[in-house]
């Protein structure tokens, strides 16, 4: 089911499957997803085109700087009629949510969103209400050089399993991606290969692959030399350390192996770590890059006999 679940999102998603294969990931370990990136590179169109897919209501949230709260997770609206309160659902209230250009809303906003991710329920007027499962978000930012942005902070941003980015296709990709925009080859035209109870199922199945004790020590030791490199002003949580795990479960799934390989942390500790890591002043001036600092710890930890 996988395999045929990334062969339609590929069809439509032309040239990115390294992308798919890592937003994939992120959809069976129930983690969220942080894509940045220059406007119109399609990552809105990954979305729908996943959602599509897949079967899962699919929900936008266009953040703006007068977003609010309630915006997202709804509100409470007085009903004259039997003198109570009711709940009128946010945007929140769906399987997979966009959440475009979340660094453009007020960190106040941003705080319901982040709440809402990892608690799995959102609050409003004191009440809980759970979101639907499965559930997940995947959340677009502009470069932080753009006009009007609110940067996230480093504990927002390490709710998300994984930051990646899109990236402009090469030449014959994006003619072929013209050629089906020309011919009406479009996400709606998309017919779904599996349902979300499928995906539940799927999400199951990954937190059955077998990890063990040393791949996770492995795993361990490259997130603990990322707390001593001082080219870093802070290393990474154990929260990373988790989602390193998780991914790598998922990513072995996805290979069609029920157990976890040391290049399985290989393959996915570069796009689970870097947006958790801030490189000091000095790195910078220095032209040091996060992505090739933490390949270079990684080379670093010795790979456990099998």
């Amino acid at each position: 089911m996988t395999d045929k679940l990334r062969e339609v999102i590929n069809e439509y998603f032309v040239g990115k499957e390294q992308v798919v294969e890592n937003v994939l990931i992120c959809l069976l370990a129930g983690g969220h997803v942080l894509m940045e990136d220059v406007p119109g590179v399609g990552k809105t169109t990954l979305v729908k085109i996943i959602a599509r897919a897949t079967g899962m209501s699919f929900g936008r949230i266009q953040f703006t700087p007068d977003t609010l709260p309630g915006d997202v997770v709804g509100v409470s609206v007085y009903n004259m009629q039997n003198s109570t309160f009711e709940y009128r659902e946010g945007a929140i209230m769906k399987q997979l949510i966009l959440a475009d250009e979340i660094n453009r809303t007020s960190p106040k906003t941003q705080s319901a969103l982040l709440e809402a991710m990892a608690e799995g329920s959102v609050t409003v007027d004191g009440r809980g209400y759970e979101l639907p499962d499965p559930f997940m978000v995947i959340a677009t930012q502009n470069p932080v050089e753009f006009i009007g942005t609110y940067p996230l902070p480093e504990a927002s941003v390490d709710r998300f399993m994984m930051r990646l980015s899109v990236g402009y296709p090469g030449t014959e990709e994006e003619i072929r991606l013209v050629r089906n925009h020309i011919d009406g080859r479009t996400e709606e035209s998309i017919t779904p290969v599996c349902t979300p109870d499928d995906i539940i199922d799927l999400r199951k199945k990954t937190d059955e692959v077998t990890i063990t004790d040393k791949v996770i020590a492995y795993a361990r030791e490259i997130v603990d030399l990322t707390r001593k490199e001082p080219r870093f002003v802070i290393g990474a949580s154990p929260r990373a350390l988790l989602a390193l795990i998780k991914a790598s479960q998922a990513k072995a799934f996805l290979s069609s192996r029920d157990f976890v390989k040391p290049d399985d942390i290989k393959a996915v500790a570069v796009n689970v770590l870097h947006h958790r890591l801030s490189l000091t002043p000095e790195a910078r001036i220095a032209g040091e890059d996060a992505d090739s600092v933490i390949r270079g710890l990684v080379l670093k930890v010795k790979v456990p006999m099998e």
